[in-house]
């Protein structure tokens, strides 16, 4: 993974508990860098090495740092100066989900060695909600999918309840269901 998805981690733990609690996850995980380079990659084993210790020092399991991970993940990305590119992919919930691939597609335009997740949006009939397929290399990730779908509802402004439905390994990928709360999910016309 780059480097950017581990700053934003680190952002994620001092904003929420503090900065003795970065370094002993930073010590726990083994990492003797004392910063991340956003356009670097390094290997996906250093994020997951960050996360394992995260749940010892923060007393939280896994799918809770993920989950909350993946809500910052969201504003972490749009005050880091990718705000504007992310506006481009959609100006609802909606759009912005089918474009994923799209925004992907052109971040990696600078991040050449991204190996980004797929995503696929199906309408659910008769229903004021849709189904997320999400299909990625790496596995366990799922949590932060959660927390990166309630981000950017709160992004859209669109309050949303997220519950994932398939299971990679049982599945053959994850698959969520986004029901909207109190609101027209449609794009405006």
């Amino acid at each position: 993974m780059y480097g950017l998805v581990n700053q934003a981690l680190e952002d994620f733990v001092i904003q929420g508990f503090g900065n003795s609690a970065w370094e002993r996850i930073r010590q726990g995980a083994g990492i003797n860098d004392d910063m991340f380079i956003a356009m670097d990659g390094y290997p996906d084993q250093t994020t997951f090495k960050l996360v394992t210790a995260a749940t010892q020092v923060l007393g939280l399991d896994a799918a809770q740092v993920l989950e909350g991970f993946g809500n910052h993940w969201v504003l972490y990305t749009a005050e880091s100066g990718y705000g504007e590119m992310l506006n481009m992919f959609g100006s609802d919930l909606r759009s912005f989900l089918n474009n994923l691939d799209n925004l992907h597609s052109h971040v990696g335009m600078s991040f050449p060695a991204l190996r980004p997740p797929s995503f696929t949006v199906e309408e659910v009939e008769g229903s004021a909600g849709l189904l997320l397929h999400y299909r990625s290399e790496r596995a366990g990730l799922a949590p932060m999918v959660v927390g990166l779908l309630k981000g950017l509802g709160e992004r859209f402004s669109q309050k949303i309840n997220v519950q994932q439905t398939a299971f990679r390994g049982v599945d053959d990928h994850d698959v969520f269901r986004i029901e909207y709360v109190d609101a027209d999910p449609s794009p405006a016309q």
